[in-house]
């Protein structure tokens, strides 16, 4: 038998103990999940808004694209791409909510002239450039966002199912020792009482 458990008034404050600090830390898992929901709602708001614009500025550049090919060529438009330079301006970072680690990606805007000739190209290149520079932007904020909800998502599994422990097994588990020792340790003082008053009335026998 676990010695915790013995009726005795240390027990029965350690119980009480442990009991507030299981009940506290419930708060606290649940006042953790609701800021984790609110902040995964807002992220996948504003990945449907990520989205949206990509799927816009996509077909945009491809259009441009498209009339870039028939103006220029087909050959000519791929020998200017691959004339452009590798993307090394990508950073990530971190940052922290409520504990949950957010990857925080960063991207220096494009600010270099292209590498190609205007002498040589048409407006529609330029402009499908701009259209395919702006999706890179965004689909490095998307996967920000996206990458940010999905660890919050599993986060918030994580706090739920201690919150559960707490509620359903560690909670209960203290307020029924409480109950035990509160209840064994009154039957010992009913008892004592009981003893002692038989005790007076014998004694109050004998002198008389």
């Amino acid at each position: 038998m676990d010695p915790n458990t013995f009726p005795t008034k240390g027990n029965l404050i350690r119980a009480k103990n442990s009991l507030a600090l299981s009940q506290q830390g419930f708060e606290l898992m649940d006042k953790k999940r609701n800021i984790l929901i609110r902040e995964l709602m807002q992220l996948i708001d504003e990945a449907k808004d990520i989205q949206g614009q990509i799927d816009i500025t996509f077909r945009k550049a491809y259009t441009a694209l498209q009339k870039a090919n028939i103006e220029m060529g087909i050959s000519y438009v791929q020998e200017i791409a691959c004339s452009v330079p590798e993307e090394t301006s990508i950073r990530i970072k971190t940052r922290s909510i409520m504990g949950t680690e957010i990857p925080l990606v960063e991207c220096d805007p494009t600010m270099a002239a292209p590498a190609y000739g205007y002498y040589s190209t048409k407006k529609s290149l330029d402009e499908a450039k701009e259209a395919f520079e702006k999706v890179k932007e965004l689909t490095v904020k998307l996967s920000m966002v996206e990458n940010a909800a999905y660890r919050l998502a599993a986060s918030i599994k994580k706090t739920q199912k201690r919150a559960n422990a707490l509620k359903n097994i560690t909670i209960p588990k203290y307020q029924d020792l409480v109950s035990g020792i509160s209840n064994a340790l009154e039957e010992k003082e009913r008892e004592e009482f009981t003893r002692l008053k038989v005790i007076k009335r014998m004694q109050g026998s004998k002198s008389s």
